[in-house]
């Protein structure tokens, strides 16, 4: 096939993405600022909205997969390793024997001193990157006396301490049911443990918790005031004491899956318990209907709920100024609902009558992605040689343009596949793309609003606003706890979303 300009190849197999990652018009979970509201300076509109179109071409079928996956509850751990077997390297080997298997241990010496203790370590530390971690030992025999141990331990941990007799550790003991934390004395915590028992430990990351359970039951937890890495550990102290560790290769005993699910229904109700402003969800879904220009949509909202929601000044109630939204509702909605239909040279028809100033300079980012965007409707209903004639006459012009040449590109790179949905460039097709120039068309015409108080507003609704707040406070929560816990996904605190579109 021809190339649409002398200096460019059509099949430039290029697939453009700025490295953050993300999909669809908002990107939820980034907070860096790239010209955004969220600077001190004037946010470009243009700057914007290119990062957003350059975003969307990170996605490829395996994020789109791994997104499903989210969606249902199979969340990935940010490829963080866990532990496996048992360190039969750093481990005081001269008071115990590591099973071939290295998930089983015994004491065979006799205990003549204190530190006569045979301990070992897991060969990973406990991953921190989600909300809970746990493992089990299974207490074969209680041997002589039963001192056994079962806790966490630091790197540098001395090899001939039970944990939690040293700083940086924790450990619960089978022959007295004490817990011990950083020090030789113990204090009261659960019951003893002996032959027979299956007892787990684990870190509550959401909580900074230590938690020890005893045979299917939570015995206990303990503030765990460690950052460091912490790496579960196993320790025999007399003779015949044999324990097999389980670090997930089986079905644990406890149920912790139950227990994340309880640690997080007790986060959501003590979110409930906030108290709100009346009617503040109607006034922030109504705003964001409004700032988006859904005119029709926000219309039958309110005939739906005029019987349940009494009159009420929503401008006063909610803290916020419904003037800047409204301007153009009607204009914006009808530009919107033309690029989602595909319908671009209506779009530049109705631009020029309405704001010519919008589309009075050719080369601005508005006009480029509305180029593009005719170029891709060309190539969705198959006029390729369209396409290419429109390629010629306004993408070239975009070649050499630093801002605009990785998109360009993919656009091009459209004519190079017999399905090109189905290529790495086909989320151009995608309803998600029309979004993101319908979106920016909305956002500059907002702008041109002459009694606009603040040009912020015309990037995200107050809704998206409240929703990157909720992101950055627990984004900064993780900070704070060492960037300890699972990572924030929105989309799945707002009921995984991504679902719908498996």
């Amino acid at each position: 096939m021809s190339s649409i300009s002398n200096n460019n190849n059509a099949a430039s197999n290029s697939n453009s993405s700025d490295g953050s990652g993300g999909e669809s018009v908002t990107n939820l979970n980034s907070f860096t600022c790239n010209g955004l509201s969220t600077c001190g300076h004037r946010p470009d509109l243009g700057s914007y909205f290119l990062g957003l179109a350059r975003l969307s071409s990170a996605r490829s079928p395996s994020t789109k997969s791994a997104a499903c996956k989210q969606g249902e509850g199979e969340e990935e751990e940010e490829g963080e390793p866990s532990p496996t077997e048992l360190n039969t390297i750093n481990s005081s080997g001269g008071f115990l024997v590591v099973s071939t298997d290295k998930l089983s241990i015994k004491y065979t010496n006799v205990n003549l001193h204190g530190h006569d203790v045979g301990v070992v370590q897991g060969n990973l530390p406990a991953p921190a990157k989600r909300l809970v971690y746990y493992f089990e030992i299974y207490v074969k025999d209680a041997g002589a006396k039963g001192q056994i141990a079962i806790g966490f331990t630091s790197e540098n941990f001395k090899m001939r301490r039970q944990p939690g007799w040293e700083a940086n550790s924790c450990g619960y003991r089978g022959d007295d049911g004490l817990l011990y934390r950083g020090q030789g004395k113990g204090e009261t915590f659960g019951p003893t443990y002996t032959s027979g028992d299956i007892v787990g430990a684990g870190i509550n990351y959401g909580t900074q918790e230590f938690f020890f359970t005893k045979n299917k039951v939570l015995v206990g937890t303990v503030q765990k005031d460690m950052k460091m890495p912490l790496f579960p550990t196993v320790a025999v102290h007399s003779q015949n004491e044999e324990v097999h560790v389980n670090f997930g290769q089986k079905p644990f005993s406890f149920d912790i899956k139950a227990f994340e699910a309880q640690e997080r229904m007790k986060l959501q109700a003590t979110i409930e318990k906030i108290s709100l402003p009346p009617n503040i969800s109607y006034g922030v879904v109504r705003s964001y209907l409004l700032h988006y220009g859904y005119e029709e949509t926000l219309n039958s909202f309110e005939m739906a709920n005029k019987s349940t929601i009494p009159p009420i000044s929503y401008d006063q109630e909610n803290g916020h100024d419904e003037q800047d939204i409204l301007y153009a509702l009607s204009q914006r909605k009808t530009l919107r609902q033309l690029i989602r239909n595909g319908e671009v040279d209506a779009t530049f028809n109705e631009l020029k009558e309405w704001y010519p100033q919008v589309v009075e300079d050719d080369k601005s980012a508005v006009c480029f992605l509305l180029h593009c965007q005719k170029f891709i409707e060309l190539v969705r209903v198959g006029a390729l040689q369209e396409a290419v004639n429109y390629g010629r006459g306004q993408l070239a012009k975009f070649f050499g343009m630093v801002e605009f040449e990785e998109l360009v590109k993919d656009c091009v790179t459209l004519l190079a596949y017999e399905q090109p949905r189905d290529s790495q460039v086909g989320y151009l097709l995608d309803e998600s793309q029309r979004k993101v120039v319908a979106d920016m068309v909305n956002a500059v015409i907002l702008s041109t609003n002459p009694k606009l108080k603040d040009v912020r507003g015309c990037f995200h609704s107050y809704l998206e606003r409240l929703l990157r707040q909720l992101t950055a406070c627990r984004l900064e929560r993780r900070s704070l706890n060492g960037d300890q816990g699972e990572a924030f996904h929105l989309h799945r605190v707002l009921g995984s979303s991504t679902k719908a579109n498996c």
